[in-house]
């Protein structure tokens, strides 16, 4: 099972950090924008089409990533104080009824989204020669589909700690800056007990 678990962090761990580098792309896209606008006086026709594109692309392919990590937002304040069962019940609780639906509905509209706009080879409107938006999209329902696998994953998680009262290992990649130092504070408060 473990392995299975794993094996999706994985996939979107690799998906996350390839879109990542549209980041690099958001970057040089917007600075060659503001130099052209400014210094030249000319600004680009497809400036802004590019920024929305790969803002959306990289905020769309981070969260099957984020969720891979334990990233998300919550009240952690209450949160981290309780048991390990008592976590994965709650996460387990949320998931069954918002997480899933919400999933769904994205997967449901996200391909409308998407074949409306491939059927009718869908340029954007924002400037004269609009590039075709429809593989933008196409992401919409890629997002939701990673999210429903990663989210299966995580429930899973919850089960298991249920059962076992620890939650199982995720592959790490980064730590937070809270979380370690909390974890120092630990450690020194049981060294000196």
């Amino acid at each position: 099972m473990q392995s299975i678990l794993i094996g999706v962090d994985r996939l979107n761990t690799f998906v996350g950090k390839l879109f990542g580098w549209s980041v690099l792309l958001l970057t040089l896209a917007t600075s060659y924008e503001v130099f052209c606008r400014y210094a030249l006086r000319s600004p680009t026709s497809w400036g802004y089409d590019a920024s929305y594109i790969l803002y959306g692309t990289l905020f769309m392919m981070a969260g099957p990533y984020t969720l891979s990590r334990n990233g998300h937002v919550r009240g952690d304040f209450i949160y981290r104080k309780w048991h390990p069962r008592r976590q994965a019940r709650m996460d387990l609780a949320l998931y069954l009824l918002f997480y899933f639906p919400g999933i769904l509905a994205l997967i449901y509209a996200g391909w409308s989204f998407f074949y409306m706009s491939y059927l009718m080879n869908e340029h954007s409107s924002f400037s004269p020669d609009g590039p075709i938006i429809w593989p933008f999209k196409m992401l919409i329902p890629i997002t939701g589909v990673l999210m429903l696998f990663q989210g299966l994953v995580e429930t899973m998680r919850c089960i298991i700690c249920i059962r076992t009262g620890d939650w199982p290992q995720r592959l790490h990649d980064v730590e937070e800056m809270e979380k370690l130092i909390l974890e120092e504070a630990a450690a020194k408060q049981n060294a000196g007990a």
